[in-house]
């Protein structure tokens, strides 16, 4: 752990990435720490500052490169010139050498290159940060690529989540950041990073998403090739299509950017609540676009190893509180968010309310180059922190998609309407579900289950009502029990008072003569005083 630390801190230092602070937004003390550290010994050379920031990321693995490619997407968040060199992190990682590539498929698919294919080409098509892909032939004629694991990644990794686990705890003992759900959040990344390390994993949610998709004009999957597909070597379909992110190139063809940029967001939300299944890595690197039809574009989608999905109570949730945050029913809004336990019970709904109205309606009905996200980041954050709320780790997925997705639109086209192309699929979806069809629907996927249960339905409609019967002849015997103890507490109740009379009376009798003899000497008050507490005593 101290070692990678070193190297943190050395590759820090190498490539000085603390002249990327804005040294004047930072508290006092911190900026005479900086203007004092040694760091400043270094020279900085003469690479651009989003070089040195790519080449750090880069020195630092996988997990740093994959922080690289979601800021990539943001260019509403970073200057251009870094954006710029991020965005090379998407397909353009230094790649290991072509042989050990090959001596890596042999060893997996447990024969040579020639034998799996009529060529295999050993300088890599691309490279990221986990795997690179290597153009190949089949003997059959068709065009594929195959895709290899980093070697030794699997250590590295391990490494960096063991320091951010680090981090994590120490973080969740801050009140301010307890909410947050650092461990959590931390445990749920490290699930679906390992899951790419698994290219069977891959291939599985590929399958999945081309079925899914089948004949959609909106979005094309490569197949396949399961017989040469193991844990760390996959072969698929060779696709052949512009980069979304190659702005020039989709105009130069003659692109309909508007309708690519609405398809893309119908995808994502066709993907989140119509299957329940979305591909949950879709920075540009992943996304292309066919060069067929260019008026009416198709998506082409690779690198399935992180897909996430939804419980039906969050897809509920989820979709009530955007259907809410679009018809601008910030009550709504509020009320499913303490419904739904993401905030305190005893949040007052009506200013939980007026906080995200504040924060929402700036944006509401506007295109996204008009839209800054960093305020609302900064607005939806002090909310949050204000009300307590925490982060749901199984959101995580979905909402660093849907920043990509976001991102990948404010590329494509700026005058993209998020809201109003989103508005219509959510209403329509949220009617299918609550109406006919979708108890129509709910039934049929319940019919199995029904169908099994029917012939039994008599045994245990007999057992119930035995179950009953039983349960009723118990309470009746408590019942009786409980009047018996109730007439023999009754009972000794009255045969204390007798014997209490009795002890009393012939006490009075045998100290009659003595009372008599004191009773003449007494006047009259204390006389019929003490007769009324023997009576008193008596009726007791």
């Amino acid at each position: 752990m101290s070692l990678r630390l070193l190297r943190i801190f050395w590759v820090i230092t190498r490539y000085r990435l603390d002249t990327l602070l804005p040294l004047g937004r930072l508290p006092w003390w911190l900026r005479t720490l900086l203007r004092l550290s040694p760091l400043r010994l270094v020279p900085i050379g003469p690479r651009s500052r989003g070089e040195r920031l790519r080449l750090a990321l880069e020195a630092l693995g996988p997990i740093f490169v994959k922080f690289g490619q979601v800021l990539s997407t943001r260019r509403d968040l970073l200057p251009e010139d870094i954006a710029d060199e991020l965005r090379r992190l998407q397909d353009q990682v230094p790649p290991f050498p072509g042989a050990q590539a090959r001596a890596r498929v042999e060893e997996e698919l447990g024969m040579s290159t020639d034998e799996a294919f009529a060529h295999f080409e050993p300088e890599a098509l691309a490279s990221a940060s986990i795997a690179q892909v290597h153009a190949a032939r089949l003997h059959g004629g068709e065009e594929v690529v195959v895709k290899i694991i980093r070697p030794d990644i699997e250590r590295v990794m391990r490494q960096d989540m063991a320091l951010m686990y680090r981090v994590a705890s120490v973080l969740k003992h801050i009140p301010e950041a307890r909410r947050l759900r650092p461990v959590e959040v931390v445990r749920d990344y490290e699930a679906t990073l390992f899951d790419e390390l698994d290219l069977t994993k891959e291939a599985a949610n590929t399958s999945q998403l081309k079925r899914n998709f089948k004949d959609s004009p909106l979005l094309f999957v490569p197949a396949t090739h399961w017989e040469l597909t193991r844990r760390r070597v996959m072969v698929q379909e060779r696709i052949h299509g512009v980069p979304v992110a190659n702005t020039a190139a989709l105009v130069a063809q003659g692109t309909d950017l508007k309708k690519l940029a609405e398809r893309g967001v119908e995808i994502f939300f066709t993907q989140v609540f119509r299957d329940n299944f979305f591909h949950a890595d879709m920075h540009p690197g992943n996304i292309f676009v066919s060069l067929e039809r260019p008026h009416d574009p198709q998506y082409i989608a690779i690198d399935c190893g992180i897909v996430g999905s939804l419980t039906r109570e969050d897809q509920d949730y989820l979709a009530r509180n955007l259907l809410a945050f679009f018809h601008q029913d910030y009550y709504e809004v509020a009320a499913l968010h303490i419904e739904s336990g993401w905030v305190g019970e005893n949040t007052r709904a009506n200013e939980f309310a007026a906080a995200i109205r504040t924060v929402c309606e700036p944006i509401l009905e506007k295109p996204l180059k008009d839209i800054s996200f960093g305020q609302v980041l900064l607005g939806l954050f002090q909310t949050a922190r204000r009300f307590n709320m925490e982060v749901q780790p199984q959101l995580v997925l979905l909402q660093k998609t849907l920043l990509n997705i976001e991102g990948l639109g404010r590329q494509l086209y700026p005058d993209l309407d998020l809201w109003r192309t989103a508005k219509p699929y959510l209403e329509q979806w949220m009617k299918e579900r609550a109406g006919a069809s979708g108890f129509w629907d709910s039934l049929k996927r319940q019919a199995p289950e029904l169908t099994r249960q029917l012939p039994e339905l008599p045994v245990l409609a007999h057992q119930a009502l035995s179950r009953i019967e039983h349960e009723h002849r118990q309470r009746h015997r408590q019942a009786e029990a409980m009047s018996g103890i109730r007439s023999l507490l009754q009972r000794q109740g009255s045969s204390r008072r007798r014997l209490r009379l009795g002890l009393l009376l012939l006490a009075m009798a045998l100290a009659w003569q003595p009372l008599t003899q004191w009773a003449t000497g007494q006047p009259w008050p204390v006389v019929a005083a003490a007769v009324i507490g023997v009576l008193l005593l008596a009726w007791h």
